[in-house]
């Protein structure tokens, strides 16, 4: 699967007004039965998502939901940008965390803070997990619940992210990564990158070392 480029998001933001939301939280365990990125998004938030308990296979149309849970209001239906609070993705280093987050249509996650096995799984996905200071993300859930149908702009080559009215906030984000995020480039994309020099030293082992292609 290759990386999606990102460069920017106007999206549609849903607040979710936790700390330490673990990343069994975010995908419990029960659905950990695949190594592909897709599919997990109908189990994000699983347990709170609905009232019944979800099962791998199971058809998330034919289950209960939970109307008090923040992502079934249907003010937030269709939300780019999740914004949250300190200490997001703790827990378990589990892949499939930001997995279910991008394949739910996550495309940026806003904190105070993150865990850092998570914080680094969202980069290499292109998930762009973004930390502001906790009284700039105080001030944007108050606007998020205040108003329907608000979206942030989140502009990555300027490192911004700017709301309706018009306020921009800084973030910050290393050079790499940033350059990983705009060109699209994932371990794979990176090391693809360097497929002549690579085939180039295969070619020159087979003639150096023959016996070990016999």
């Amino acid at each position: 699967m290759t990386m999606k480029k990102f460069e920017h998001c106007k999206g549609l933001v849903v607040p979710l007004d936790r700390a330490n939301v673990d990343t069994d939280a975010i995908i419990p365990k029960q659905f950990l039965k695949s190594i592909k990125r897709s599919g997990f998004g109908q189990n994000l938030f699983d347990e709170w998502r609905y009232l019944d308990r979800g099962e791998p296979g199971m058809d998330a149309s034919q289950r209960k939901i939970n109307p008090d849970f923040i992502l079934n209001q249907p003010r937030y239906q269709g939300a780019q940008i999740l914004i949250t609070r300190d200490n997001f993705g703790c827990g378990s280093s589990r892949e499939h965390a930001p997995w279910a987050l991008q394949d739910y249509g996550f495309e940026v996650i806003i904190a105070p803070s993150f865990a850092d096995i998570f914080f680094n799984n969202c980069f290499k996905i292109g998930l762009l997990p973004i930390i502001l200071d906790g009284k700039v993300v105080d001030k944007l859930i108050e606007e998020v619940m205040a108003t329907s149908g608000y979206r942030l702009t989140v502009d990555l080559a300027a490192q911004t992210v700017t709301t309706p009215s018009n306020e921009s906030y800084g973030f910050e984000i290393d050079p790499f990564r940033k350059y990983c995020l705009i060109n699209g480039l994932d371990e794979i994309g990176l090391t693809l990158q360097h497929a002549d020099k690579i085939r180039q030293f295969e070619e020159k082992r087979r003639e150096t070392q023959p016996w070990l292609f016999a």
